[in-house]
């Protein structure tokens, strides 16, 4: 009964959106007003499922059967007021809220934000920020797309918002006119008056308010077109902070966590034979990870320790305190992005080295026509597992994935535009046909058009190469058919889904394995960017953002010599690749946490006592378990630079310290460099 009562709700509320001509009968619209009355009467939502589904349908149709009185001036605008007034407040919330982004994306900009908007903003915020239907006009004529996520990035970015929206507003500049040094890294905002990106920082600021307490009521698991209310939410999530976002998905995450284990996962890596030069792609770190963990992945990887398994490396002698785990979380990264599994393959951009994203690795590529391997399946959900390991404990994955895989992953569809950008030549062929066939058409006089085409196509049959190089099939014994004027237009929409959809089963069983460690619910309001920073961290290491959480032990403090020269060097003169071995020295790992909160510890910088020689020829000393880096006080930048930089360089292996001692030694230097077996 519930099941077929959801059909009919969601299938109504399709017909009115779709169907100018169709209509509810003023009795059945009664009748659906009232059930929701009734059924809300005591809880907005109902704990019972098959209830809740019921409702949350029951206020989708409400709401596009309002509006589409409104815009049929059926109803006026007292009438539909009245009707809203008496359904509770957190639904009237919730239709303001979507009332709110239709305003917002409306592109005429001549749909009035509605009134409740501006009176729920004097309640949050009081008098102090008083806004009105004029001053958001100001603001649509200065903003566009690009402006609006630099402001959304730059409210993302700044602290002072975590404590109150008025210290944020204290902190922009205060002039009518433009400020490009406060905006160096919103460049579009540069330009913009100030008081107007005040005014629309106000906006998104109560906008979010309004979707805080609108996401309760609203099913984010329904597919996309079932819902207009879900719809809109998800139209909107750029525009909603981080903040906002990862709150939510944090208290999902503990709510599905597995509690603390004593009894560690011991995890055996053979070193040497990951390392060797042969193609068996079983001996590589991320395979032996794969062997041992991934049966109870699912289990493990939601658990609340800190530290998921002990590292044990055959053969050494490092003891694992949290090094040599961040090292091999490294080293099975490594593995997924290269040539020794089987998995992944570089783009097609990066092989011919020509186009964007040349340094991305996407899935592997397997006959159309056949299914996938378990084997290959169970590796990519492990992959998958290891996403929603790196969600939950913060330790960020070193891998280079385009952002389709995380459109996909986020059940957003891939665009043409996507491939072209991880294969520049994907759609040449077809779109250049395309542009020939059509000139063809317009200056032919002798209707030989099919003689014309063959020259063009003549080589040409219904298959396509794939973007591992790979010649498949577009339709049963498509490498025999020929392309012709007649069904030319077939075979570029079967080219062009090909490879519309060409990850889709691999990029599915990714999602599998991330969906057994992650809810899916919250984790759909991300964005695809967001989605790869928080498994893969920040893709550049913001020096400010590691200064900010950094101590200082043992004598020195932010404005002692040798802590100055250590950011001038970090700042001025090591590239983005040197930042990344800094960092692979001093903690096991390549990237930084998203957010302050996400630091597990603080980066220590200790003092480095040199009892023997001279200060200048001693090496640094890392500790990887604990963050901390043993600094000697060098007594110029120069100097800095080069101990770091050989440190980083030859000194960061788990089980170095023989080795790297005696190349010291040969160097000229004296220190003991990496201790990493702490």
């Amino acid at each position: 009964m519930f099941f077929f009562l959801l059909y009919d709700f969601f299938l109504f509320g399709s017909l009115l959106q779709t169907s100018e001509n169709f209509n509810l009968n003023n009795e059945v619209q009664e009748f659906f007003f009232q059930l929701l009355i009734e059924l809300s009467s005591t809880t907005v939502l109902s704990s019972n499922c098959s209830t809740k589904n019921l409702q949350i349908a029951l206020i989708d149709l409400i709401f596009v059967l309002l509006k589409k009185q409104k815009n049929q001036y059926i109803a006026d605008n007292n009438e539909i007021e009245n009707i809203e007034s008496k359904l509770p407040e957190q639904i009237q919330d919730l239709y303001t809220t979507i009332k709110i982004i239709i305003a917002w994306r409306d592109p005429t900009k001549q749909t009035l934000l509605p009134e409740a908007f501006f009176q729920q903003s004097n309640d949050i915020l009081g008098n102090n920020f008083k806004t009105n239907q004029d001053d958001f006009n100001k603001s649509n004529n200065h903003f566009n797309t690009n402006a609006d996520q630099d402001l959304i990035n730059l409210m993302t970015n700044d602290q002072s918002l975590n404590d109150s929206f008025s210290k944020f507003i204290q902190n922009l500049p205060k002039e009518t006119q433009s400020n490009t040094t406060f905006y160096k890294n919103y460049l579009s905002l540069s330009n913009i008056p100030s008081d107007s990106i005040q005014i629309r920082s106000h906006f998104f600021y109560i906008l979010n308010k309004f979707i805080e307490k609108s996401l309760p009521i609203v099913d984010l698991s329904l597919p996309l077109g079932q819902s207009f209310l879900t719809d809109q939410i998800r139209i909107i999530k750029p525009y909603l902070l981080s903040s906002t976002k990862f709150q939510l998905l944090a208290e999902s995450l503990e709510k599905t966590e597995v509690e603390y284990s004593g009894d560690w996962n011991i995890v055996n890596f053979d070193i040497v034979k990951a390392n060797s030069n042969s193609d068996n792609n079983e001996n590589t770190m991320f395979y032996q990870a794969y062997q041992q963990l991934h049966t109870n992945a699912h289990i493990t990887f939601r658990r609340s320790n800190e530290q998921l398994w002990h590292a044990q490396y055959i053969g050494m002698h490092s003891t694992d305190h949290g090094g040599p785990y961040r090292d091999s979380i490294t080293r099975i990264c490594s593995d997924i992005c290269s040539s020794r599994l089987s998995l992944f393959i570089l783009c097609p951009n990066g092989r011919t080295n020509s186009g964007l994203n040349r340094d991305c690795w996407i899935p592997n590529v397997f006959p159309p026509n056949k299914s996938i391997s378990n084997k290959y399946k169970k590796q990519y959900r492990f992959v998958g597992q290891l996403f929603g390991m790196a969600i939950r404990k913060k330790h960020y994955l070193n891998i280079k994935f385009p952002i389709l895989l995380w459109k996909k992953l986020l059940n957003e569809s891939i665009t043409v535009e996507d491939i072209e950008a991880i294969d520049l030549q994907s759609f040449t062929i077809i779109n250049e046909t395309e542009k020939n066939i059509e000139q063809i058409k317009s200056i032919d006089t002798d209707n030989n058009i099919d003689s014309l085409f063959s020259s063009i196509m003549d080589e040409l049959q219904f298959d396509v190469v794939s973007s591992s190089g790979e010649t498949y099939e577009l339709i049963s014994n498509g490498s025999n058919i020929p392309i012709t004027i007649d069904n030319f237009k077939y075979y570029c929409s079967c080219y062009r889904q090909y490879r519309l959809n060409e990850f889709n089963r691999q990029i599915d069983f990714i999602q599998q394995g991330l969906y057994t460690i992650i809810p899916s619910y919250y984790l759909s309001l991300l964005t695809a960017k967001e989605l790869e920073q928080a498994v893969c961290g920040k893709d550049q290491i913001d020096i400010e953002f590691l200064k900010r959480n950094t101590l200082y032990e043992g004598g020195y403090n932010q404005n002692s010599s040798p802590i100055e020269r250590f950011w001038t060097v970090l700042s001025e003169m090591f590239n983005d690749d040197q930042k990344k071995l800094l960092l692979i020295f001093v903690w096991g790992r390549s990237t930084l946490p998203i957010r302050d909160e996400d630091f597990s510890s603080k980066f220590i910088i200790n003092t480095y006592d040199v009892y023997q020689g001279e200060v200048d020829q001693v090496l640094p000393r890392s500790h990887t378990c604990f963050f901390t880096i043993d600094l000697p006080a060098y007594s110029t930048t120069d100097i800095m630079y080069e101990r770091l930089n050989y440190a980083i360089t030859c000194c960061s292996s788990i089980d170095g310290d023989g080795t790297v001692n005696d190349a010291r030694i040969d160097e000229g230097f004296d220190s003991d460099g990496s201790d990493d077996e702490e």
